[in-house]
């Protein structure tokens, strides 16, 4: 009685704590960062922020660079 008790709270420990596992999506692998022509700076004070990937709708998508104040 007392094992078959102990075997049961075991078996629900562990399945509670699996249930709080997160499973993260493996991404493929980032392609590289294409060739950005940095436009002339509109006015002084502004800095180029470089484009980046980000992960889009199943795939990276690329943001591009732009000027910021």
């Amino acid at each position: 009685m007392f094992k078959t008790v102990k075997t049961a709270l075991i078996a629900t420990l562990v399945a509670t704590s699996l249930s709080g596992c997160i499973v993260e999506p493996v991404h493929p692998r980032r392609p590289p960062p294409p060739v950005e022509v940095v436009p002339v700076m509109p006015a002084p004070g502004y800095h180029w922020v470089q484009g980046h990937y980000r992960w889009g709708p199943g795939r990276w998508v690329w943001v591009p660079g732009h000027w910021r104040y």
